[in-house]
């Protein structure tokens, strides 16, 4: 799979230009050199703290998230095309999100069918007939693109309830600068440091009216057992506010207060990084210890906002992934700018029978599934593997759809072995208000650092990267006497 992979990079006469200093720096630079300075980060990250939890393997969960210093790569050209791309399909999204709590104009217009709304356990009916302050429904969402080619970049998936991994963006950002100062210095490149002022200017923009210039803003986490507890803290502390758990907050005549040492404060809004079901025991689970007693009353009395609002899920299945070429064409008028992945729904009689046929070439995924788990990579399958994701699908194919193996393109990273070509995707995030949508410039590359991997999901074995999106090309080697200073 590798060797048939699209490579970034290139080398020789194909040698990308973005990457022309970075093939110089890699030349140059004794591995011995770079190993040590692989080995620098390693100590970095260690000492921030930069972890993330694995759930269900006994022992200390905690894990060092793998970074790779070889960053990659894009050129300003291709990121103007992504994001274009991806500002389109997220206001496609929030058109969707607000019509089907709304009039369901694209289910009556036989675009959707009705069963994949009404009947998918992500549809929240107590959202019906309300609307978001601004008409904003996934306030922070994250879009995972993979690339084939020179021009071909497809959506992978939509993540529009909780997307996480910012933290490590801003992180594999601020490492770069500490241990190459000097590499980076011959690139421009765009900065990604204004990501948690955006995130706080989007916050503030869903606040209700009545909380006037400066509302109060929070981050409800579920706690310090959660994967992404490190980005909650870090978010937290970079946007200047606080983040608490569900006992730290309490709702009376509708409004929600959090409590603190001089005594009860309003809160204005509420970036949520607990799941729906936990978020009230009175509206829904009820056995929920994480959430917030009568927090979606004040919600639905317009008290207070909830970034990314209760419901977002349905966006984000993968049975209704197919469907948002025609969310763009039904609510927009336009062309889709970026290709989804071509997608077998397993519920489909006749699409189901390709998928059993054909299961060692297809990725086979849950419907509603996330992190790299309950996932066939056909091709990689065993055969006993591969009959027992045909005995799941047939048993419940609305459960399951599957997609063509796709030759992800693949970027230089340093492994034991040296300097090697390893799978990537991107996951850039995309703020929206009802007047703009913010992306900083690149996202967080994740890169599957076992050879032959194409699952990139940190839980699975996969590292990340920084992104540079240049905004220039890089300076020549000569001009700072030497491509291996760092």
């Amino acid at each position: 799979m590798t060797s048939q992979a699209f490579d970034e990079m290139g080398k020789g006469a194909s040698l990308h230009p973005a990457y022309a200093a970075i093939a110089d720096w890699l030349r140059e630079t004794p591995a011995a050199d770079l190993a040590a300075k692989r080995a620098e980060a390693e100590v970095l990250f260690r000492r921030v703290g930069i972890t993330f939890a694995v759930y269900g393997e006994g022992g200390d969960p905690e894990r060092l998230i793998p970074f790779d210093i070889i960053p990659r790569i894009l050129a300003r050209a291709e990121w103007q095309t992504l994001s274009a791309g991806l500002t389109q399909r997220v206001r496609a999204l929030n058109a969707f999100l607000a019509d089907i709590y709304g009039k369901q104009e694209i289910i009556r217009a036989g675009r959707i069918p009705a069963h994949l709304i009404e009947g998918n356990e992500q549809f929240r009916p107590e959202m019906q007939g309300f609307l978001p302050p601004g008409g904003i429904y996934t306030h922070i969402a994250g879009i995972d693109l993979v690339r084939t080619g020179p021009d071909q970049f497809y959506v992978l998936e939509d993540n529009a309830r909780t997307p996480s991994g910012v933290s490590y963006m801003l992180e594999n950002r601020e490492a770069m600068l500490r241990l190459f100062p000097r590499l980076m210095a011959r690139h421009r490149i765009a900065p990604v440091n204004r990501y948690p002022e955006d995130l706080l200017a989007t916050l503030k923009a869903a606040a209700p009216e009545r909380a006037g210039p400066d509302p109060t803003v929070v981050i409800l986490t579920p706690g310090s057992f959660n994967s992404a507890y490190y980005e909650h803290c870090f978010l937290a502390d970079e946007m200047g506010v606080e983040v608490l758990e569900g006992p730290d907050l309490f709702v009376e005549d509708d409004i929600v207060y959090m409590r603190t040492t001089a005594g009860a404060k309003r809160v204005d809004v509420i970036y949520r990084r607990i799941d729906d079901d936990y978020l009230d025991p009175k509206a829904f689970r009820p056995d929920s210890m994480l959430g917030v007693p009568g927090l979606i009353a004040a919600y639905r009395a317009g008290n207070v906002a909830l970034c990314n609002a209760p419901g977002c899920g349905i966006a984000d299945d993968k049975a209704i992934y197919p469907y948002v070429p025609a969310m763009i064409r039904f609510y927009l008028g336009e062309e889709p700018r970026l290709a989804n992945v071509p997608t077998l729904l397993c519920e489909r009689e006749e699409d189901r029978r390709e998928v059993l046929a054909n299961l060692d070439k297809l990725v086979v995924k849950l419907a509603q599934g996330s992190g790299g788990y309950g996932m066939l990579i056909g091709p990689h399958a065993t055969q006993a593997e591969r009959d027992d994701f045909a005995a799941r699908i047939r048993a419940k194919p609305q459960d399951y759809i599957a997609q063509p193996t796709l030759a992800l393109s693949t970027v230089p990273t340093l492994v034991e072995q040296g300097i090697a070509p390893r799978h990537v995707d991107l996951r850039p995030f995309v703020l929206s208000t009802k007047d703009a949508v913010r992306i900083v410039p690149g996202g967080l590359t994740r890169v599957a650092l076992r050879e032959g991997s194409l699952v990139v999901n940190s839980s699975q074995g996969g590292g990340t990267k920084d992104t540079w999106v240049l905004e220039a090309d890089p300076i020549p080697s000569t001009a700072h006497g030497g491509a291996a200073a760092c």
